[in-house]
């Protein structure tokens, strides 16, 4: 399964181009580093793996480009929190 990509987005489509799994990210910190602010996943592909999948491709591209990631939305936050691979790639809130 390969994701489309766009700046801040990778998303999935259905064969009729209607959305069905996302993740969003920004650029915080002047463009240093990323938010995810958003997961997504259609029911029909839920328990799939799917948006662990869609975080992993949002912290490849952070380990690529040097950024770190501020996990925002639940889901992510998760991810986050269970694996310790990711570490790495944490950026904890401001204040924290």
């Amino acid at each position: 399964m390969e994701f489309e990509h766009e700046p801040g987005r990778y998303f999935l489509t259905d064969d009729n181009g209607k959305l069905i799994a996302e993740v969003t990210y920004q650029d915080i910190d002047d463009g240093q580093n990323f938010v995810i602010d958003h997961t997504f996943v259609d029911s029909s592909l839920r328990g799939q793996g799917i948006a662990g999948k869609l975080v992993r491709a949002v912290v490849d591209e952070a380990r690529a480009t040097g950024k770190k990631i501020e996990p925002l939305c639940t889901f992510a936050r998760h991810e986050f929190d269970t694996k310790a691979e990711y570490q790495d790639v944490l950026r904890e809130p401001k204040g924290v």
